[in-house]
């Protein structure tokens, strides 16, 4: 198959590319001419420059194809324009360029669970639940969902949404790994909260069955592990992996804001985001953030394979292989 992948410079674009490799698969990858291609340079893929504002380069990315796996998104953003532009407008020209594909077989569009929003509960959200984002970048993940829905009976889509993701490559969650490689483990909240997690790996291998499946067609998916773990199991499993003991530091929400509050003021003086602003925190304080995978179980048999353990010692491994952590 002629397959498309944006995003294919990033973390999860650049694991999926790999696997689309091993399957056999002619891969293009649409890059900005500014893209660092580390994850890329040794692969064979078919290099496309521009981006999903660029109208012809999105007519020669889709030329053909069979797949379009849109993996591309702005996850930090000064501004809901920002955000908006990139993940809402930019997924709604990608799909009026498939559109135009007579070959196209599927359209799979990476989402977030920050589209649905956070779980009331330790009990996970379904895909029924009704969205309540609570940051633009949910919002304009949500929209861009939105977007996929006005393609109907022009294209044949698949959305999945992701929760926390982890793995080799990752520089988000490496952020925790690093802390604690450090000696503390910073817990937000006086008491525990839950997350869903899923391992890189797992998640695109969900993604390729999700946009191979007819039963997908149209649908909506939290690709996860079933589990749900507090903060605290995944501090337990991680000083594990790296073999060293850490002091736990609870952080109440209100301090976790104020730091949010620094670096958005610092921010300004700078031509790139904040690691951490006041959208960021509201997601970090929310007591839970976990969903449900079993309709893609259900649908196309998609079940987790790598246990948070083993996920996790084989990231830290990675991280250590490549003197990220030491």
């Amino acid at each position: 198959m002629n397959i498309l992948v944006t995003g294919a410079t990033g973390f999860i674009g650049s694991h999926l590319v790999a696997l689309l490799l091993s399957k056999g698969h002619q891969v293009r990858c649409l890059v900005r001419k500014t893209s660092n291609l580390i994850w890329l340079k040794d692969l064979p893929v078919t290099l496309v420059e521009g981006d999903v504002f660029d109208d012809d380069a999105l007519r020669r990315a889709v030329d053909g194809v069979d797949y379009v796996y849109h993996s591309a998104g702005l996850t930090k953003a000064k501004t809901r324009e920002e955000y908006f532009r990139a993940n809402a407008e930019g997924t709604q020209r990608l799909l009026r360029a498939a559109s135009t594909s007579p070959k196209l077989r599927r359209f799979l569009h990476v989402s977030s669970q920050a589209a649905a929003g956070p779980s009331a509960s330790k009990v996970p959200i379904t895909e029924d639940a009704s969205p309540h984002p609570i940051t633009n970048y949910g919002r304009s993940k949500l929209q861009s969902e939105i977007e996929c829905r006005g393609f109907d009976g022009k294209i044949r889509y698949t959305i999945c949404r992701p929760p926390v993701v982890y793995g080799p490559r990752d520089k988000d969650v490496f952020e925790f790994f690093h802390t604690m490689s450090r000696g503390l483990q910073p817990m937000v909240r006086f008491h525990d909260t839950f997350v869903s997690m899923i391992h890189v790996t797992d998640l695109v291998r969900g993604f390729v069955m999700a946009a191979e499946s007819d039963a997908a067609i149209g649908q909506t998916y939290f690709i996860s592990g079933a589990q749900v773990y507090s903060w605290e199991d995944i501090g337990n499993v991680t000083r594990e992996a790296l073999g060293r003991k850490a002091l736990r530091l609870r952080i109440p929400a209100f301090g976790v804001y104020a730091v949010a509050g620094v670096a958005e003021v610092l921010a300004k003086f700078s031509s790139k985001p904040a690691l951490i602003n006041i959208e960021k925190a509201r997601d970090m304080v929310q007591e839970f953030w976990t969903c449900d995978p079993s309709k893609a179980k259900r649908d196309f048999g998609f079940e987790q394979k790598i246990s948070l353990r083993d996920g996790v010692l084989d990231t830290v491994a990675w991280y250590r292989a490549q003197g990220w952590l030491h």
